[in-house]
């Protein structure tokens, strides 16, 4: 894993958690307990801040980032899928955003709300809690139910397991 200490900024990384070899953590950034930070993955805590609860799921080729003297905050039981962008938002507990989508400035991400696969949530925009917001821009057009909350709650479990125990303990580079 590279994880980069910033002009006397350094990473701290909560206990359980797993990093891949290939993801970077850089300067001002607070990783939370059990949390798995995928392939590819850039957390820059450089020039803002950079929060991330316990037990989220940072997936491939995420990309986090905050504005000077600014703070991106990620709560726990997060997912946020592949190749996201999340720059100097909000994203409280339990959310999921969705591959490939954008959560812009100032944005603020509700919990339990989702953000589908390829939406744009625009400069401070707020998705309230519950709500499932989809498109570009994104637009409310649910709300989550118990039953997605009970499955989800298993799905992000999955993660939580892979960072403390199946990847420590058997994951092996080949070459």
């Amino acid at each position: 894993m590279s994880i980069y200490a910033f002009e006397n900024k350094q990473p701290t990384i909560g206990e359980g958690s797993f990093i891949y070899e290939s993801a970077d953590v850089i300067g001002n950034v607070k990783l939370g307990k059990n949390c798995y930070i995928g392939p590819g993955a850039r957390i820059r805590g450089d020039y803002g801040t950079i929060t991330i609860g316990d037990n989220t799921a940072i997936e491939e080729n995420v990309v986090i980032h905050a504005r000077p003297n600014d703070i991106t905050v990620i709560g726990s039981y997060v997912t946020i899928g592949h190749a996201a962008i999340i720059h100097n938002a909000t994203i409280n507990d339990w959310a999921v955003i969705g591959m490939g989508s954008i959560v812009s400035d100032w944005a603020e991400i509700g919990q339990w709300a989702v953000v589908a696969e390829g939406a744009v949530v625009k400069n401070k925009q707020k998705i309230p809690d519950k709500s499932i917001a989809v498109g570009i821009p994104a637009k409310i057009i649910s709300e989550t139910t118990p039953e997605y909350e009970k499955q989800w709650t298993e799905f992000k479990n999955v993660y939580v397991d892979l960072a403390r125990e199946r990847l420590p303990n058997s994951l092996k580079k080949i070459k």
